[in-house]
C-alpha cells in the first residue's frame, strides 16, 4: 500500500515538473477571413495571360489552368445545337419527319397507359377467372378510346370535359299533380362541349307523368 502511494505521488510530480518547466506553446486562433473590400479587389484583379491577349479577354470569364478562352471551340461546337431536337433511329430509311412522328406517338402511348392505370381503373383487377379479366381490360380499352374520341373533338383534356360535364343532372320531381324529370339547365361550357362533339343537348322535359 505504502509502495502504491509512493509511485502515484512520484508520478504526479514529474508530471507537474514537467508541465512547470516545458515551453508553453502558443495555439494559433481561427483564421481570419479577409474584408468584403478585400475580397472584391483580389477578384477583381485582372490575371496576366487576359491583360497580355487582349483579342481573347471578351472570352475569358475568370483564369483557368488550361489557358483563357479554352472553351471557346466547346461553346462554339455546343452553340450549334442549340433550338434543335435530337433523335436518333437504327433505321437510315424514313424520313426525319416519321422519326420525330413515332417519337411522339410514343409518348401517346405512354400517357394512354397512364391513363388506363389512373382514370380508367385498369388495375387493381378484381377477377379470377380468365374470360373476366379479359372482359375487363376489353371494356378499359374501350372506354380509352371514347375518351380519345372525346378530346381530339373537343381540343381539352378528358380531364376538364369530365368535369364540366358531371354538373348535367337529371331532376325527378314528385307531387300531388304527378311526376316530372327534367335536366339542369346548361351552361355556355357544357354548350360548347356539346357542340364540337356534335351531340344533340338533352331536352329540359324527358318525362311528364299525371298523378
Amino acid at each position: 500500500m505504502t509502495f502504491s502511494k509512493h509511485l502515484l505521488s512520484g508520478s504526479r510530480r514529474c508530471t507537474n515538473a514537467t508541465a512547470a518547466g516545458a515551453p508553453r506553446r502558443k495555439t494559433a486562433g481561427p483564421a481570419r477571413r479577409p474584408s468584403l473590400a478585400a475580397r472584391s479587389r483580389r477578384t477583381s484583379r485582372p490575371s496576366a495571360r487576359c491583360a497580355t491577349t487582349p483579342a481573347s479577354a471578351a472570352t475569358c470569364v475568370s483564369p483557368r489552368p488550361a489557358g483563357c478562352g479554352s472553351t471557346a471551340p466547346r461553346v462554339a461546337s455546343e452553340g450549334r445545337l442549340d433550338g434543335k431536337f435530337l433523335l436518333s433511329t437504327s433505321d437510315p430509311d424514313i424520313s426525319a419527319e416519321d422519326v420525330a412522328l413515332g417519337y411522339k406517338n410514343l409518348l401517346e402511348a405512354e400517357r394512354s397507359f397512364r391513363e388506363l392505370k389512373g382514370i380508367l381503373r385498369l388495375r387493381p383487377i378484381f377477377h379470377r377467372l380468365e374470360e373476366r379479366i379479359r372482359a375487363h381490360i376489353l371494356i378499359c380499352w374501350l372506354a380509352l378510346l371514347l375518351v380519345r374520341l372525346c378530346e381530339r373533338p373537343a381540343g381539352d383534356s378528358w380531364r376538364n370535359l369530365r368535369r364540366e360535364l358531371e354538373r348535367l343532372h337529371l331532376v325527378m320531381l314528385a307531387g300531388a299533380a304527378g311526376q316530372v324529370q327534367q335536366t339542369t339547365q346548361l351552361t355556355p361550357e357544357q354548350r360548347e362541349i356539346l357542340a364540337r362533339l356534335q351531340i344533340e343537348p338533352p331536352p329540359r322535359l324527358t318525362s311528364l307523368t299525371p298523378g
